[in-house]
């Protein structure tokens, strides 16, 4: 009897995802006892024919990783949907659109600009830049157009199920996958995290005060931080009121606040906006030259509250091409 098979592909993203499979250590020995890896360009030689070749709905997942950014990654997307029984977001750029989808701020005209013109280390007096097509020694050479926006895997594809992170978690990765081999997934559309804020298995949590009055937002670097106070009490913007869990509250344990990476829980319509309204709700003062004072400590808002999710996010501009 043949084994299960899946895929894992990576579209616009940086990696991290295809270490997270490496990172199941010695367990992907008991993973690759009871399935195949058809496909992994990111490990092993494969070519888009094998994936072509292949039955329609043969695959019993694939965990595809990124963002969908250009013309290619959008292809490949929907050629996996077709050959995959499970079409599974893993991570957070396919999940929300992660930190690729921080892009979005910008028209794909402004971001080329910047990249081969303007660019502090780039010298190109010619402006040159890469063509979609270009002839050379009679041969023509293509290469995929970028999209005005960068987008989550479900705004190209129905997605079944999505696990989250940046990167998913050993432990958040193996249970899906011996779910999937058990045949024990939940209905579809479903976060495989549990779906709690991430302050509840925050190591900080019994001295969050019930009622925060956050004098002055600071980054980390400002201040020597208490290693047992809860990381708002003084004054971080840490984002675990809003962010699910599953994560092992990882880098709060190491002091830092929580980015937000494993995305919003199922009652949150729109992440930034959740954990913006929370944190100006806490901001001790009244008056608006001391609020605009205690806010100036968060410089970059949409990098703080949108750093996975500004692909989903509610206030996303409008466009009218790919």
């Amino acid at each position: 009897m043949s084994k299960p098979k899946i895929a894992i592909y990576w579209c616009a993203s940086c990696g991290g995802c295809e270490e997270a499979v490496v990172d199941l250590a010695e367990d992907i020995l008991g993973v690759v006892e009871k399935l195949d890896i058809v496909f992994w360009p990111c490990a092993m030689d494969f070519k888009y024919k094998d994936v072509e070749a292949m039955a329609d709905g043969s695959l019993l997942a694939t965990l595809l990783n990124g963002a969908i950014r250009s013309e290619e990654q959008a292809e490949m997307a929907r050629l996996l949907r077709r050959k995959s029984r499970h079409l599974i977001a893993f991570g957070s750029c396919a999940a929300t659109g992660g930190v690729p989808a921080l892009a979005n701020q910008f028209s794909r005209e402004q971001i080329l600009r910047f990249v081969y013109d303007e660019s502090p280390s780039t010298v190109n007096e010619s402006k040159t830049r890469p063509q979609a097509r270009c002839a050379e020694a009679g041969c023509e050479l293509t290469l995929p157009n970028l999209h005005n926006v960068v987008r989550a895997l479900d705004q190209v594809v129905p997605v079944d199920y999505y696990i989250p992170g940046c990167p998913p978690t050993p432990n958040i990765t193996r249970a899906a996958v011996t779910a999937l081999l058990d045949g024990r997934m939940p209905p579809r559309g479903a976060v495989l995290s549990p779906d709690v804020a991430l302050c509840e298995e925050c190591p900080r949590r019994d001295s969050k005060p019930t009622d925060l009055a956050i004098a002055q937002f600071r980054r980390p670097h400002q201040q020597l931080l208490d290693p047992d106070q809860c990381l708002l009490a003084q004054g971080l913007a840490c984002l675990g009121p809003a962010t699910r869990q599953g994560c092992g509250a990882q880098c709060v344990s190491g002091g830092m606040p929580c980015t937000g990476c494993f995305g919003p829980t199922d009652r949150v319509k729109d992440h930034g906006a959740k954990m913006l309204s929370f944190l100006c709700s806490s901001v001790a003062a009244k008056e608006d030259e001391s609020i605009d004072s205690a806010l100036a400590g968060i410089p970059d808002p949409v990098g703080t509250f949108y750093r996975y999710g500004l692909a989903r996010s509610l206030l996303r501009r409008h466009v009218t091409a790919p």
